[in-house]
């Protein structure tokens, strides 16, 4: 199984359950999305812009009418197979340097990375992995019912904080803005 097979293969599941939550969350893989808006020149004040985007393995995202949608989550994924039984160094900080690129023209986008058929999280994603908002591995292809409803609800999760990240930078100059004294990230092992 590729990976492609094995991330095409979950999308139905994820989406199944997501839909009786939030009807409005959707569930793709393979959607290509833009990583960098790059200015090639100016015609007076209008750039000429060239849009340069990444395909994603897994991209959660907010349909807001039937034109308009809003990427909320990206999730990486990587498979243990006989012939690839580890990620790399090289692996890690490339994954987490696609995040932050990818942050960087949608901030409020959340980015994670799921590892199927391995035994758990290596310590070098922690390491390297410095842009990631989560991490998960999955002990086979298939996910546990716990190792799904985990993941269902990390979705659920984080596309309200996508939402909320979204509310607080872009409304920061609103007078009728949500206002905050405190702000605090928890890390949460299992």
């Amino acid at each position: 199984m590729t990976e492609k097979q094995w991330v095409h293969s979950i999308v139905g599941k994820i989406q199944d359950v997501i839909s009786q939550q939030s009807p409005n969350i959707f569930v793709e893989d393979g959607k290509r999305l833009p990583y960098a808006y790059e200015v090639l020149s100016y015609a007076d004040q209008e750039p000429e812009v060239k849009i340069t985007d990444y395909e994603t393995d897994l991209l959660i995202y907010e349909r807001l009418t039937n034109q308009t949608w809003k990427p909320r989550l990206i999730i990486e994924a990587k498979i243990k197979t006989k012939s690839n039984s580890s990620i790399t160094t090289h692996e890690a900080i490339a994954y987490s340097q696609k995040a932050f690129t990818h942050k960087t023209v949608h901030p409020y986008l959340r980015y994670g990375i799921l590892l199927g058929n391995r035994k758990d999280l290596p310590g070098l994603l922690f390491r390297h992995g410095s842009h990631f908002d989560f991490m998960i591995s999955w002990q086979k292809f298939d996910p546990s019912e716990d190792e799904l409803n985990d993941l269902i609800e990390l979705i659920i999760e984080e596309v309200e904080i996508s939402r909320n990240l979204e509310e607080i930078i872009f409304n920061t100059r609103s007078q009728n803005r949500k206002r905050y004294t405190f702000l605090h990230r928890p890390l949460i092992l299992k």
